[in-house]
């Protein structure tokens, strides 16, 4: 695409990306830190703890092979 009819627009990377930067100084730290408190009070009521159990052991196993 030539350089002209690209003015104006943005991709969908660089529109995510100034949305997040947006939320982020909009709301801070803790806005992020309660939305991934409910979500995983979520996960683990849905799933229970061996769900957590199951997905550490596959994250220890990738980690143990990588040294």
């Amino acid at each position: 695409m030539r350089e002209e009819s690209k003015k104006g627009k943005m991709t969908v990377a660089e529109a995510g990306r100034k949305g997040g930067k947006k939320t982020a100084s909009t709301h801070g730290k803790e806005f992020y830190e309660e939305i991934g408190r409910k979500g995983g009070e979520k996960i683990s009521a849905k799933r229970g703890p061996e769900f957590y159990s199951e997905i550490g052991s596959k994250g220890g196993s990738q980690r143990a092979k990588q040294h």
